[in-house]
């Protein structure tokens, strides 16, 4: 299938900012791929961010976008789904926003189901704000607040978003670029709170302090942790240690929160 890349990108905001080797561009390829094969139209269709190097992908995109303050994408995005319950709304943003300072937000749209894409972008590290350690950093790996190695246990993002109630739970890689835009447009077919974490690389504040050689390196290490759903269930428990599961993690039903919200409007008189 052709896609057709240059209906979604905004005039004149090329080439990006991104550093070489950075994981985002394809991340975003991949979403405009998901777009396009739904046939989203852009004025129906709202992307929202906070802050970092993930969330600089809106002012990519021709749409309907809100780049707003750190961490807080899930609470601005709530209210324009409230708001316009008819927008596509997706959300996009880095380990660092979306499960540090956006974390308690993020737990509570997943709770709430409200029907959104949230596309988080591990890279394992804070990047534009100046390479600060995560709560996606391994245990051990060098940031610039952790000079000596990280002493703190890491999240695992999928399994936090299934625990706070996310209905639609789904992971890749940036090195598997061609699942990205399936993943995600699974997750924005998903009716209630889809979550789909990319696991990609960031050469520039967690590559070089960590000692790997090259951005190939770094990609040759997503392909060699990741393992298909399908292909673990095969597998035994020693085997899959180190290993990352990759694909449809997570998919159940429940009451969508705008649904839900509308009938507490309308128990209390509020279309009369």
């Amino acid at each position: 299938m052709a896609f057709d890349y240059e209906k979604f990108i905004r005039p004149g905001k090329l080439p990006h900012i991104w550093c070489p080797g950075c994981g985002h561009g394809i991340v975003m390829k991949g979403l405009i791929r998901a777009m396009d094969s739904l046939n989203l139209k852009k004025e129906e269709t709202a992307i929202v961010s906070g802050i970092g190097c993930a969330s600089r992908l809106p002012g990519y995109i021709d749409c309907c976008t809100l780049h707003t303050a750190h961490g807080r994408a899930a609470a601005f995005a709530t209210g324009v789904k409230l708001a316009k319950p008819e927008m596509n709304v997706i959300l996009v943003g880095g380990d660092g926003d979306g499960t540090a300072i956006g974390g308690n937000h993020f737990i509570h749209a997943c709770r709430r189901n409200i029907n959104m894409t949230y596309i988080i972008m591990n890279n394992y590290i804070y990047g534009m704000t100046g390479g600060q350690f995560s709560p996606c950093t391994p245990t051990g790996h060098k940031a610039s607040t952790t000079p000596y190695g990280n002493p703190d246990p890491g999240f695992d993002v999928a399994k936090l978003a299934i625990g706070a109630g996310a209905t639609f739970v789904a992971r890749g890689t940036a090195f598997h670029a061609n699942q990205i835009d399936k993943l995600i447009a699974e997750a924005i077919q998903h009716k209630g709170f889809s979550v789909v974490e990319i696991l990609d690389d960031c050469p520039t504040t967690y590559g070089r302090r960590n000692k790997f050689k090259s951005v190939v390196e770094m990609m040759n290490r997503l392909k060699e942790v990741a393992v298909p759903v399908k292909a673990a269930e095969k597998m035994t428990a020693e085997q899959l240690q180190g290993k990352v599961l990759t694909g449809v993690l997570h998919k159940v039903e429940r009451p969508e929160y705008c649904e839900e919200y509308a009938k507490v409007i309308e128990r209390a008189g509020g279309n009369k």
